[in-house]
């Protein structure tokens, strides 16, 4: 906590700021797949979740040009106002005046944009108020704070998505106007070169500002790595929830029933609260170990829990295969989380986390391209797939690891 208090204060403005962001996408977003295959089926679902997915990675390619341009705060206040109109008119279109599920959609793919729009400054801006030495623990506090808020929001979710959704919508809309007051009013901006012309070739602009970003092939390869684990735990939102929705039978616990729609909710807040509970421990345990071979063992545990996730449906089996992936994944970010914050330039940083958001956005394609793929395919084939994705980012991170290494220690040295 004495470090934490050395901290900018719009690190500490930003944790609190993800707390309310995260708890409305953790509450919403694990059960948008389920709620768009009520109204349109599983295939057409999968096509109208690729479309906004695009749409994120698009904008948040512009997000992360005019982030190098305009400044950090500008983008994100930005988006909040965006993303906080999306989610009124979203409880509008889901109260009792009004059952609108093409509406729900667009204001789906604002929200998305409005992420991607903001996600490269915000990243950027870390970087901007971080020293090398301290980024592991900021990164720590963050990625805790994300998975809380996660947790509160999957079990908030799991307990109305169903039967509550617009008084679900509106406390979201309560949180979205709270998350923009905090970035509005107290958050300052980071970036310290001045604020130059926007050129009136964007696109010539943006070309030349990502060509460089292009050129580092050492990145690339680790944003598609990223990209592949990624798209794993995305199919807990994607065709995870609609597998289960549609094959888990009813089970009890404690005398409680749980259909797959809750089950989603819960193995989301299991993930996020062993993640909470256990990361200083798992954490303190790695930085013992050999660099390499955890963040490789990480890959390969985490996959398997994914894999187990995606073919059974006894109750605790799921929740058995959760722990496996949460290990993986608290094994691998601290490591995976150096090694990014140690690749972008000073005077790209944006553009870099922009890429990077192809972690995020092109993951999501691939998941929302396997609930499609889950309606043809039986259930050991999508199993099999994941395997791959996961075998594949093992085989890509053991091939850079070296390079990965040189670059993180170059920039120390510095």
């Amino acid at each position: 906590m004495g470090q934490f208090r050395n901290y900018h204060r719009n690190i500490k403005i930003r944790i609190g700021q993800i707390f309310l962001s995260d708890m409305v996408a953790g509450a919403i977003f694990p059960f948008i797949a389920i709620y768009f295959a009520t109204y349109f089926g599983s295939a057409i679902t999968g096509l109208l979740l690729i479309i906004n997915v695009v749409v994120g990675l698009i904008v948040g390619l512009y997000g992360g040009y005019y982030a190098d341009i305009m400044g950090r705060k500008k983008l994100m206040v930005i988006a909040g106002l965006i993303r906080m109109i999306a989610f009124i008119v979203m409880a509008v279109a889901n109260s009792p005046l009004l059952t609108s599920p093409e509406l729900t959609f667009l204001m789906a793919v604002l929200i998305t944009a409005s992420f991607g729009l903001d996600g490269p400054a915000a990243d950027a801006m870390i970087i901007d108020i971080t020293k090398p030495s301290e980024r592991k623990g900021v990164y720590a506090l963050i990625y805790w704070s994300f998975n809380l808020a996660f947790a509160v929001g999957g079990i908030v979710g799991a307990l109305t998505f169903n039967h509550y959704l617009f008084e679900l919508l509106v406390i979201m809309v309560i949180t979205s106007i709270a998350a923009n007051v905090l970035v509005i009013f107290f958050i300052s901006e980071t970036m310290e070169k001045k604020e130059k012309p926007i050129e009136t070739n964007v696109l010539k602009s943006m070309f030349t500002s990502y060509k460089d970003v292009a050129g580092d092939k050492l990145f690339l390869l680790f944003v598609f790595a990223g990209l592949l684990l990624q798209s794993m735990e995305n199919q807990m939102e994607n065709y995870i929830a609609i597998r289960l929705n549609n094959e888990m039978p009813l089970q009890t616990i404690l005398g409680f029933p749980f259909s797959g729609v809750e089950m989603v909710g819960f193995l989301k807040s299991e993930n996020t609260i062993l993640v909470v509970f256990l990361t200083v421990f798992v954490t303190r345990w790695v930085v013992k170990q050999k660099e390499g071979p955890i963040f490789l063992w990480s890959i390969g545990i985490f996959t398997l829990g994914y894999v187990g996730i995606s073919y059974f449906n006894n109750i605790w089996l799921l929740f058995a295969f959760m722990v496996l992936a949460t290990i993986g994944e608290l094994m691998r970010v601290p490591i995976q989380s150096d090694f990014l914050a140690s690749i972008p330039t000073d005077d790209k940083r944006s553009s870099y986390m922009a890429v990077y958001g192809l972690v995020f956005n092109g993951s999501m394609m691939i998941s929302s391209f396997f609930v499609t793929l889950g309606g043809i395919f039986s259930s050991e084939i999508m199993s099999t797939l994941i395997l791959f994705c996961g075998f594949l980012s093992f085989m890509l991170m053991k091939r850079i690891m070296v390079d990965l290494k040189n670059r993180r220690d170059a920039q120390l040295i510095d």
